[in-house]
């Protein structure tokens, strides 16, 4: 069985780990600079959320995201940061559960996010639970 739940402050260790094996399953730990004394002052803020996936007491997924509001309509929209399950667990319905999870907590909200032209396996999961792709440049800019 597994359970869902809000991580708190005393997760961050876990959140830091689960981090960590996400940037290291895409090829990008070295990008990773956030410090566990980060992370709990981050699950402290009322806008972040992240959910945590268990299975027996151990992490093995995650959801979190930013709550935002659009200035096109006026509404809060949940801007989704990331969903990662480990590798042991893909493909169970981790991450689907995880994304129910989130459509809960939205309480009818969208939820938006961001995935790599290259990860066919995320666009392939997000179709298959409904979600529409909309293709988009991102831009990012570190001005100094």
């Amino acid at each position: 069985m597994i359970a869902i739940r809000r991580a708190t402050p005393d997760d961050a260790s876990t959140v830091h780990d689960l981090i960590h094996g996400l940037a290291e399953h895409q090829d990008q730990a070295w990008g990773v600079t956030v410090s566990v004394e980060d992370l709990k002052r981050m699950l402290t803020r009322p806008e972040i959320t992240y959910l945590i996936a268990e299975r027996d007491g151990r992490a093995i997924g995650y959801v979190s995201w930013l709550q935002r509001i659009s200035f096109w309509s006026g509404q809060d929209y949940l801007h989704l940061d990331d969903l990662y399950v480990t590798g042991a667990e893909r493909g169970n319905g981790v991450g689907e559960q995880l994304m129910r999870a989130a459509a809960e907590t939205a309480d009818g909200k969208v939820i938006r996010w961001e995935v790599a032209e290259t990860n066919v396996s995320a666009q392939r999961f997000y179709e298959r639970i409904g979600a529409a792709l909309v293709s988009k440049k991102i831009g990012r800019w570190q001005p100094k």
